[in-house]
């Protein structure tokens, strides 16, 4: 069974929408977060405000209880509050379960709403994505931030319970006994604001905090893709050294984020509790001088432990509007990012796509349909030219006699497709792995039956391609060698050696089919006899297709049906391998000969 993320017609949580705000303000967009889940947000909020009013109510039930019915010695009063009190408690529970069951979706529907945000925007940006923000940065946005907002859209039930519980019991409290009510009316504030000035210093510190973790982050994924080159000319402990510092500093940073949290559950615990001792003191005065009932007074102390634990509750939620301001500070920076190259309206159709492809910088033309070779003097030249051909990048590329730039990029992604060893393969069945389209009936193959805009499709059929695809990147074996085959669950490539990654992403690339393929040496980690056959088998797959290679393996060029020679990024000679191997520019790359 392949792994699909539910469609917004499958899901309980409503789809993302395209329209959500990417400028203004945080405020802005948790507002528009809220007004997503405005549903659940106001049954959670009446769930919880209901749930707080029940358990408020038990005090004063608690107090009529003692003062009509124990002091009295009626037992029909006492049997009434003491069955109200249990009537009470069993309401809490009950509405009490639905707020945390509608808090809980709420959650869940932010954090997926605003996941498909993020998701869809990383790939409305493709290729400019890692030149547009570092790897440190989306971890931090994908992992962290869109759990805040999930947690502050949960937490606003029980905060917006809290607060009305604290009003009815100041409220009550005032009426049976003006200076108690007086004391709570005057304290809460007081301690709201005290908490309030503290969460804007830990609001500026966990921002620091996060910008750190995210350089520290980018810092280590660099020290880990290039661990081996590093060992290789003993920059390990140079890198290392970085490292230490860096997160030297992060734990600095995270210390004094650690004494602003200690120093607000310092004060959530002491200022509420000398509330407390006050309101007690007060009670037990006017029942020794006769103006408050016994009963009333253990009310007053039930409301001050139940103020307490509701000042708790009013705090917490400071505390996740705090951290989810800055998270949410941290997703529009995300969603704000812009493509390099603004893509056009014009739309990219078959007959165009068999146009060839012309670019006027470095004079290098691509006709349809045939398997070129581009040998590079220098390797930066190789990859600017593939991005220039897959249109990552801006340029006056031409295709036939329309700039490429014109076409809408979504068509241009669909008709080229650039394939380097810095792809990923993932976790998860390796099957669904190579081919993104296995299980989704939605898709299919053009070249096996299938459709591609809908319909029913046999999967015996996209197997058969997978197969096919495997074999002419030389990589039945290493499937073949799987305890489970395709069906085996990958850890994202680890298990498997570096000639064995590429032979994989290689068939991922033949899979895909795209009109147009561009690939930067795809054989350059494999041995003699294997690199060999993937040279004789691109040829046959990909016939009737473009494709470009760009690599200075003498095997892989032997099979080419052009090969163009680039210096100083313009293209100088074109024609078979063996034929340009007379220029001593050419012979000295594709050789590694060193000119006198």
């Amino acid at each position: 069974m392949s792994r699909r993320l539910p469609s917004a017609g499958r899901s309980r949580f409503p789809a993302a929408d395209p329209g959500a705000p990417a400028t203004g303000s945080p405020v802005r967009f948790l507002l528009w977060l809220a007004t997503r889940h405005r549903a659940g947000l106001v049954l959670a909020t009446l769930f919880g405000v209901l749930c707080t009013l029940a358990q408020a109510l038990v005090p004063a039930a608690v107090a009529l209880g003692i003062d009509r019915g124990l002091l009295q010695r009626d037992r029909d009063a006492l049997l009434l509050w003491g069955g109200a009190v249990l009537a009470l408690g069993v309401f809490q529970a009950v509405v009490g379960m639905l707020r945390d069951r509608a808090s809980i979706t709420n959650r869940f529907g932010a954090v997926y709403g605003t996941t498909q945000l993020v998701v869809r925007h990383a790939a409305h940006l493709g290729a400019d994505l890692p030149r547009r923000a570092s790897t440190g940065s989306v971890v931090s946005v994908s992992a962290s931030d869109v759990g805040h907002l999930g947690t502050a859209l949960e937490g606003t039930a029980r905060g917006s319970g809290a607060i009305v519980s604290i009003l009815f019991a100041a409220v009550f409290m005032l009426v049976t006994s003006w200076q108690l009510g007086l004391v709570v009316l005057v304290g809460v504030p007081l301690i709201a604001a005290a908490v309030t000035r503290l969460m804007r210093v830990l609001h500026g510190r966990q921002q620091r905090l996060r910008e750190q973790q995210g350089a520290l982050t980018d810092l280590s994924v660099d020290i880990i893709d290039g661990l081996r080159v590093l060992r290789g000319f003993g920059g390990e402990k140079t890198y290392g050294r970085r490292y230490r510092e860096g997160s030297q500093a992060v734990r600095a940073e995270g210390t004094r984020v650690a004494a602003t949290v200690a120093d607000i559950a310092f004060l959530r615990v002491l200022l509420p509790g000398a509330l407390l001792v006050a309101i007690v003191w007060l009670g037990a005065h006017q029942v020794s001088t006769g103006r408050l009932e016994p009963g009333l007074l253990v009310a007053f102390y039930g409301y001050a432990v139940f103020l307490t634990d509701q000042l708790g509750q009013v705090t917490a939620m400071l505390d996740q509007l705090t951290r989810a301001n800055v998270a949410a500070g941290r997703v529009l920076d995300f969603l704000r990012l812009q493509r390099e190259r603004p893509g056009g309206t014009r739309p990219l159709d078959a007959a165009a796509a068999g146009l060839p492809l012309h670019d006027p910088d470095s004079g290098l033309t691509v006709p349809p349909g045939r398997l070129l070779a581009v040998v590079c003097g220098t390797e930066g030249d190789a990859r600017t030219l593939a991005e220039r051909l897959c249109g990552h990048t801006d340029s006056a590329l031409l295709l036939g006699d329309t700039p490429l730039s014109a076409h809408r990029t979504d068509d241009v992604r669909r008709h080229a497709l650039l394939a380097d060893n810095d792809a990923t393969l993932f976790a998860g069945r390796l099957g669904t792995e190579l081919d993104p389209r296995d299980g989704d009936p939605r898709d299919g193959d053009p070249r096996d039956g299938g459709p591609r805009d809908g319909g029913p499709r046999d999967g015996g059929l996209r197997t058969e391609a997978l197969l096919r695809a495997l074999d002419a990147a030389s990589a039945r074996d290493v499937v073949d060698a799987l305890p489970d085959g395709l069906a085996h669950e990958t850890t994202g490539g680890r298990e498997f050696s570096g000639g064995q990654q590429q032979r994989l992403r290689l068939a991922r690339a033949l899979l895909a089919d795209p009109r147009l393929l561009v690939l930067v040496e795809p054989t350059n980690a494999l041995d003699a006899p294997t690199e060999g056959r993937v040279a004789r088998n691109l040829g046959p797959h990909r016939a009737g297709r473009t494709t470009v290679v760009f690599t200075t393996s003498p095997i892989v060029l032997e099979h080419a049906e052009s090969v163009v020679f680039v210096k100083d990024g313009k293209a100088v000679a074109e024609g078979r391998h063996r034929t340009l191997l007379a220029d001593p520019d050419y012979r000295a790359v594709v050789t590694r000969e060193v000119l006198a």
